[in-house]
């Protein structure tokens, strides 16, 4: 069976997506705490020696190196025979949902809870900005999940793993309750915690934690 290590912090969704399907799937993996919020990830040598594209998380697969959680999903899903598209139609809806979610959920939830939460003095037109592209990005799922169990139908896959991640962590992180915003995908969200062997992110990932700014 392969090694893993996976190099993240605590409040990275896209380390808790690689983290959490690892956990799904039945296997362990190394914790490899980074200091993102010291800007190691920024420096020459972390780029030059793990991640050129300056970016967590990082997973070493039998201490080969893989970055981009995406490619990394369908890698896992493929390789385990779990959380994948079944069909073609339902492998092209899986990819569908898992770039909407890279380009306009995942991208802009990530940046803003990390400003909103993590940053001392945000300005409040950037948060503004942020917030009304978010809300029609949570109506669109909100109206998905109205119909829909999970993604793609009736069983979860690596598009829900991916899409949850962000939505998942503490209202006072995020800024929106979404049991009174979006029922929809709080019920969703109550269904993903029902899988065999699901943990938080704070659960699955232990570390020093970055400061909490938000009020």
């Amino acid at each position: 069976m392969p090694t893993y290590r996976l190099h993240y912090f605590p409040e990275s969704g896209n380390s808790y997506k690689l983290a959490l399907m690892l956990t799904l799937c039945g296997e362990r993996f190394e914790p490899v705490w980074t200091d993102f919020a010291g800007g190691v990830t920024r420096t020459p040598e972390w780029r030059r020696d793990v991640n050129e594209m300056g970016e967590i998380p990082v997973l070493e697969v039998d201490g080969e190196r893989h970055t981009q959680t995406a490619p990394i999903l369908l890698q896992l899903a493929k390789q385990y025979g779990r959380f994948g598209g079944e069909t073609e139609p339902e492998q092209f809806d899986l990819l569908r949902w898992l770039f909407w979610d890279n380009h306009k959920l995942t991208g802009y939830m990530a940046t803003y809870r990390y400003y909103r939460a993590f940053t001392p003095t945000p300005d409040q037109h950037v948060l503004n900005h942020f917030r009304r592209r978010l809300d029609d990005f949570l109506s669109i799922l909100e109206a998905h999940m109205q119909k829909n169990a999970f993604a793609i139908g009736e069983r979860p896959t690596i598009a829900d793993i991916s899409m949850m991640a962000y939505l998942h962590y503490p209202a006072d992180e995020t800024g929106y309750d979404l049991a009174a915003s979006h029922p929809a995908i709080s019920a969703w969200l109550g269904r993903m915690a029902q899988l065999p062997g699901w943990k938080s992110a704070y659960e699955l990932l232990p570390g020093k934690r970055m400061t909490h700014y938000a009020k």
